[in-house]
């Protein structure tokens, strides 16, 4: 707003212009251009801003009406003010002026005294809007930097309850990170929304939220589970969704559908509540196969890890079973981007 006040008066009159010139150049803060061409104006207008529009309604090659309508459409001249100088008393043209976006009236032959006041009064309406704007524009840039603030520190809270989930389960070897890598990757190929993948990256780390339930003896046991521990294992995605239910942000929904849904599968022979298809949400989908994917590529007490194209393999092998297709074909696709991270990060935490 440190700029002067630009006015520009366009009528095809010399004698009109130099007058109004003459009038307005008594304000010190004012910068004046005058046109005696429309179509002249019309261009200097898509090309600069001004703060007051002054248009003449009879010209030759333009009138005053179609000149104003074609200055709305122009970037920036929704709400500058616009003084049409007119003779004519006629209604409807001065309603058809009012339509076309005129902002007020000034009769020829006009008063001096009058125009100035008028000049001064919508100029003083333009300096409003622009201190509006420029205090919208600048409680934007903080809402912003607010923002991404916010984000950085749920980033950060996320990962820090998801490496104690971690280790807590036993693992050090940087499984949730993985899974979150893959699974944004997965919904990225997808097409789905830049705040899906966002979402699903930073919920999918706590899948397994609910094992900080399970007992030590049944969670850390190397060997083979009985079929009474299994089921005790497997209340873990009840656990997680008791966590995390009653979410009011995205993230948190997220991550309460996926510790609940993670172990269903596409046939409907999975747990804990038997849904198929795609009654399960689809980000419990995505993260299913990235969960298992990882789990088959890393070493455990009771097995070896799994090369990774055999993994593969196996994912492919339970397309339609196990995993949905959909999202089995998207994985498939980004399969050198999960293959160059396993190899570049070595169980490090993926960078977002």
């Amino acid at each position: 707003m440190g700029h002067p006040m630009r006015i520009c008066v366009v009528d095809d009159a010399m004698v009109s212009l130099n007058v109004i010139s003459a009038v307005l150049k008594r304000a010190e803060d004012h910068q004046i251009e005058s046109y005696s061409s429309a179509v002249r104006a019309l261009a200097r207008f898509d090309e600069t801003s001004f703060d007051l529009v002054l248009v003449d309604y009879q010209m030759p090659e333009i009138n005053g009406v179609v000149l104003v309508e074609r200055l709305r459409r122009l970037p920036g001249y929704k709400a500058v003010p616009v003084i049409m100088l007119t003779a004519d008393e006629d209604r409807a043209l001065r309603l058809e002026a009012v339509k076309a976006g005129v902002t007020d009236f000034v009769n020829k032959p006009f008063d001096p005294e009058e125009l100035r006041v008028r000049v001064k009064n919508l100029l003083a309406l333009r300096k409003a809007q622009l201190a509006l704007l420029e205090r919208a524009e600048s409680l934007d840039l903080e809402v912003q930097r607010a923002t991404r603030h916010l984000r950085v520190r749920e980033e950060e809270l996320i990962w820090r309850l998801s490496r104690a989930i971690e280790m807590r389960d036993g693992s050090t070897g940087g499984h949730i990170s993985r899974v979150a890598t893959c699974a944004r990757l997965i919904a990225e190929q997808m097409g789905l929304s830049d705040h899906f993948c966002r979402t699903v990256y930073l919920a999918a780390p706590l899948h397994d939220a609910g094992k900080i339930g399970i007992i030590d003896a049944i969670l850390h046991k190397s060997a083979k589970l009985t079929p009474q521990e299994r089921a005790i294992i497997q209340t873990h995605t009840k656990i997680g969704a008791e966590i995390l239910s009653d979410g009011d942000s995205d993230l948190i929904k997220m991550a309460h559908e996926i510790a609940l849904y993670h172990h269903e599968k596409w046939d409907g022979s999975g747990y804990a509540q038997g849904l198929s298809g795609e009654d399960i949400p689809l980000s419990a989908r995505i993260v299913a196969i990235a969960d298992v994917f990882d789990a088959l590529c890393t070493e455990r007490s009771y097995k070896p890890a799994w090369d990774f194209d055999d993994a593969l393999d196996e994912i492919l092998r339970q397309s339609g079973h196990h995993f949905d297709p959909s999202c089995v074909s998207a994985f498939v696709a980004v399969s050198d981007k999960v293959r160059n991270a396993y190899s570049e990060n070595n169980g490090t935490q993926f960078v977002a």
